[in-house]
Order: structure tokens, then sequence, then C-alpha cells
């Protein structure tokens, strides 16, 4: 079998390059994936378009999958036909352009009508070369106008037309997209292109942004693609003032992270590089995520001003409190002398510090200690909980006993 050998930063991909050889695998993958089944459905002139066959030929398809067919016309028609015999749900993308989606259980296909005069000319429109790659499901024939083969060799981004930027600003923030999950390079006249119509984001739905960014975060890559994001000033036509953290992303190092942190809470730290809180608002992110940013960049700020060494047992517990579920997240913004420590206890659910705690409950604390519900309450479970993370208490009894203590010394300055 021809192959061709990339070899990337912890990585080796062995790529299919030879066109016969990648359209028998494409067979084969139709009938392995379990989608063969809607074929009899499409009429003549029905092509396999886009990420399918990219990520066929990069090895990255996985048990879900995403699968682009263009039809001749009638997409909808067609669309709704398939959905209705194989009981898939049915979207429809677009009304005017004639595109559809079915989504199955572990397939999801878009259907689109085919909008030139030949196969080749729609291929030419399409976002970038690597994904101008056809395949004729009649004549079993590969059809590659762009030499997009030729660039998925190379690891290279590169589109035909800058109007194709222009059609769609969205492939703006899908470049840098496919540079943190592919590992791609930018094209030279793709990177003019990217600095010169990045203000044209404004025009997309912020819904489809934010689709773009959760995916660039979460890439294997994303480092580099946030570091580039932020040297073509991407988000400045949304950002007046910048509200960010800046870290040298190249001096990172995620080795003392497991796969599971890495992949939890690396994009929140990303999160931190490009976007201000007024934006993540704006791009329609999660309450939870602004929260975790705006906690994130206040201790960020703290230890700007204040070694972490120097902070007072208050601090450092209000630290912990504040910012237990997401502290992998915290972790990498630390000189790198103390991941290893910090990760250890905050991987030790018996940590008190680095999990907040108490040793007796709210309604006992009201029956013991005569309070009420309120402020004086949770401002006692505090103390008590800071007590127990230092290890100064170790049971009921001298929860209780230190809880009196602190009321009879604190209870009129709460009033």
């Amino acid at each position: 079998m021809q192959m061709h050998i990339i070899k990337k930063k912890n990585e080796t991909i062995n790529l299919i390059t030879d066109h016969t050889l990648i359209n028998n695998e494409i067979d084969r993958s139709i009938k392995l994936y379990n989608w063969d089944f809607i074929l009899s459905s499409l009429p003549s002139g029905s092509y396999l378009v886009g990420g399918y066959i990219r990520d066929l030929i990069l090895r990255r398809l996985n048990e879900k999958i995403d699968v682009d067919i263009v039809v001749p016309k009638n997409a909808i028609e067609i669309g709704k036909k398939i959905a209705d015999t194989f009981k898939g749900k049915f979207i429809i993308l677009d009304d005017v352009r004639e595109v559809v989606r079915i989504i199955f259980k572990h397939t999801t296909i878009d259907i689109a009508t085919q909008i030139s005069p030949s196969i080749e000319i729609d291929l030419l429109s399409r976002d970038f070369s690597i994904n101008a790659i056809a395949f004729s499901f009649e004549k079993k024939l590969l059809i590659d106008p762009l030499n997009g083969l030729k660039d998925i060799q190379l690891s290279l981004l590169r589109t035909n037309s800058n109007q194709n930027l222009i059609d769609d600003p969205l492939r703006i923030l899908r470049c840098f997209r496919f540079i943190s999950e592919l590992n791609f390079n930018i094209d030279n006249k793709l990177k003019n292109a990217l600095k010169k119509y990045r203000n044209q984001l404004r025009l997309v739905a912020n819904e489809r942004i934010n689709y773009e960014i959760q995916r660039i975060i979460r890439g294997g890559n994303a480092s580099l693609s946030i570091l580039l994001i932020n040297k073509f000033k991407i988000f400045e036509y949304i950002q007046l003032e910048r509200d960010l953290i800046s870290i040298d992303l190249n001096k990172i190092n995620f080795e003392k992270f497991n796969q599971f942190e890495r992949e939890q809470f690396s994009p929140l730290f990303f999160l931190c590089q490009i976007l201000d809180d007024v934006t993540l608002k704006e791009l329609t992110f999660s309450k939870a995520e602004i929260l975790h940013i705006k906690l994130l960049k206040k201790w960020k700020r703290i230890l700007d001003k204040k070694n972490i060494c120097e902070l007072n047992e208050t601090e450092r517990f209000d630290l912990h409190k504040e910012l237990e579920a997401i502290l992998p997240s915290f972790i990498l913004f630390l000189p790198e002398i103390f991941h290893i420590d910090w990760l250890a206890r905050w991987r030790n659910k018996d940590d008190k510090l680095f999990h907040p705690s108490n040793l007796i409950k709210g309604n006992d604390l009201k029956k013991y200690l005569k309070i009420h519900e309120g402020p004086l309450l949770g401002k006692v479970m505090d103390y008590l909980s800071r007590e127990l993370a230092f290890n100064r208490l170790n049971n009921f009894d001298e929860a209780i006993y230190k809880g009196k203590q602190w009321i009879q010394q604190n209870a009129p300055k709460c009033d």
C-alpha cells in the first residue's frame, strides 16, 4: 500500500496517498461505519465531500462520524425521504441553499444541493483545499481540483480564494480550529487574508462563533492556535478594551497533568487568553463558564501582586474554596515548581485544604450553638472549615467547642 508518513510533535501519522487505495478505503469505511444503507436513496451524480474524506486520509475517523454529501438537486426532498425511511431526525439547516441534516445514533449526515454546473466548481468554493476533495459514489472516483491531498500530506491550510472567507467569515475561526485539532500550518497567503478579513467575524452569529471556540480550546494543539489568534488580533473587533491574562504558552508544561485534567481544565485556561468577561457573555458562553473565568482572573491578578507563598491563611483557604472545582486550570498559571505538589494534593480528595469541608452540618450547629440560619451561621461554618483545613480540628466535640468560642468573640461584630 502506498503510504506517506508525516511526523509531528509527539505523533507519527501514516497517510494513504494513492487515489485508488483511498477510493477502496472509502468504500470499506462506508460499510464499516454502517451508513451504506442510504446509498440506494441517493440519485445519480451524488458525491461524498469534505471532512469525512480528510479524516479518513488522516486516520481520524472514530465511532461518531459526520458525513457531507452533495446531490444534483432536491436535497431537502431527498433528505426527508432518507430520514423517514430509516428513522432519522430531520433538520433543515438552510432552506434557500437546500442544506439538510439527518441525525442517526452514531452518524450525522448533511446533504446539500450542488450549486454550480459541476462538482469541480462547487469544490473551488469550499473553505480549504483539504476539505475540497470529493468522491463519486457512481464512478468510484476521487476528485481533487485544488490538490487538497497534497496539502494534507504537507499539513497545510490553504484556501482557493479570499472570497471563500468573505462568503462565510466563520471560516476564519475554522482555520484556527484545524490548527488546534489537526496541528496544521497556515499558508502565507491565507495568513494575510486572515489578518485582512478578521473583522468580518462581526457578521457571524454568536452561537456559531461559540461552537468554533469550544472546538479550538479543546484541540490537541490549542496552545499554538491561541497564540496565533492573539497574534492576528482575531477578536479585536469585539473587544475594545482587553481584560485578558497574558501567559507565554510556549513555556507551559502540560506533561504533569493526566489526560482527564488536560481535557477538562485546559480549555478554561485557554479561554482566559482570548476573551474577556463581557465578550464571553455576548458570545453566549454559559454562566458557569463566565463565573469560572472571573474567578481565575481574580486570583491571577492577586498573584501578580503577591507571591503564592505570601498568601495568608485566609487568602489561601479562600483560594481553594473558590477554585476547588477548577483548580487544575489555575495551577497552569503557577510556576512549574508547584505543579506536581498541587496536583497531588488536589487529586487527594481527603486533603481538607484543597477540598474544603466540615466535620459538622449546619443543622447541628444551629442546634448546639443556638443560632439561626443566616450570615452568622455561614461565618461559623467557614471558620470551622478553615480550622479543619489547617489541621487544627479533629472531631465533632472540638468543632462545637471552637464554634462557641468563635461566636463569643465575633458574634457582636456580625450583627
